[in-house]
């Protein structure tokens, strides 16, 4: 079979173009599927790409990205998160996706195990499948903040997969969870890949950077970018931190791809990580906001829920299968919700709602979700 054949199209995006195809048709749908902030790009972030673009910034850029931008992540890497790198351990990408596809394409050959912590973000397995690895997955503990990961570790393992703040559980996982991913790793010369994209959305606890532990920096594969934190989806842009040797490989395979991110976009970035941060505290405020909300109507429906400290997901237990519920879910009420099945093996009657959406629409999705589930 070839590897292609072997995964499927992201459930996220696919239920987000069946909702968009039913409002195109006038349809009043409630789209809880997607994991894109509601709120608009910051306007200098704006001003930036347009400024960039119309003073001929429009050409072919350094394969890694432009240097600027490189220096400007080391420095925020270096300042915020506490890894002590150099521009030449970044590379630039367009999206955070492509970085985890890059990595993954460098450092996995085939017959790798890569151990994932079910459930888990949905592109991690096909990225690992089409490296020619073989993805392992780990069951959550009852209080998903912890994961058995020490019981799968063989051999054959060539890297672990850590998200924190998670997607879809909203955990943010503890220092002591992240000492015991460091100390496997050193143990048995095992990579990390550390994927921090929500790393500023965060409600309760401290996030903490896995490369910023001892003996980490050569073996960890930091992941982030702007999508999340700047409401910058629609810019494609996302950077890596790692070690030279993966970095190289990663600038080999996008020099063969995409050539390099979008270059004025690059100059959106800039302004990003160097611009005013103050409406970063109104956005996760909002989102506790809503957090809080559905909490209290989930409690009300009777339905558990995985508790979240970040990002802005709810993994729901729906009772039944996801899939179904939410072609029903869509078909009849006309919420689009994802099927927990989408993010491993064990959540198959559970679902994701995202948040990320306005408390106007979170209101009259609940309403609609309660009169679904009372038949």
């Amino acid at each position: 079979m070839r590897r292609v054949d072997k995964i499927k199209p992201s459930a996220t995006m696919k239920i987000s173009s069946i909702a968009k195809e039913l409002k195109r048709r006038g349809e009043d749908v409630i789209d809880l599927g997607v994991g894109e902030p509601d709120f608009p790009t910051p306007k200098h972030i704006v001003e930036a790409a347009c400024k960039a673009a119309m003073e001929g910034k429009t050409k072919y850029a350094p394969t890694k990205g432009i240097p600027e931008l490189l220096e400007a992540i080391a420095e925020k890497l270096r300042e915020e998160n506490g890894i002590d790198i150099e521009a030449k351990n970044v590379i630039v990408t367009p999206g955070a996706k492509y970085a985890i596809y890059e990595a993954m394409m460098t450092t996995i050959e085939e017959g790798d195990e890569v151990i994932l912590l079910d459930p888990a973000w949905v592109s991690y397995e096909p990225c690992v499948i089409l490296s020619g690895g073989k993805p392992v997955w780990v069951e959550h503990e009852e209080n998903f903040e912890d994961a058995p990961i020490e019981d799968y570790v063989t051999n054959k393992t060539k890297m672990i997969v850590i998200n924190s703040p998670n997607n879809p559980l909203g955990v943010v996982y503890p220092k002591e969870f992240l000492k015991k991913v460091r100390d496997l790793a050193v143990d048995h010369d095992i990579l990390v890949m550390s994927d921090e994209i929500y790393e500023k959305i965060i409600f309760e606890g401290e996030h903490v950077s896995l490369a910023s532990f001892d003996d980490m920096l050569e073996r960890t594969i930091t992941i982030n970018g702007f999508s999340k934190t700047y409401s910058m989806t629609g810019f494609r842009l996302g950077y890596a931190a790692a070690p030279e040797w993966i970095v190289k490989g990663m600038e080999k395979i996008q020099s063969h791809s995409v050539s390099s991110p979008t270059t004025f976009v690059q100059y959106a970035g800039l302004a990003a990580l160097k611009g005013d941060h103050s409406f970063l505290k109104e956005m996760v405020e909002e989102f506790k906001k809503r957090k809080e909300f559905l909490e209290r109507k989930l409690k009300e429906m009777g339905l558990e829920f995985a508790p979240p400290k970040g990002a802005f997901y709810m993994f729901v237990k729906v009772g039944m299968d996801s899939e179904k519920f939410c072609e029903e879910l869509l078909e009849k009420k006309k919420v689009a919700v994802t099927p927990g099945s989408a993010f491993g093996r064990k959540f198959t009657d559970w679902i994701r709602i995202s948040y990320a959406t306005s408390m106007e629409n979170l209101e009259r999705a609940v309403e609609r979700i309660g009169e679904f589930l009372r038949g």
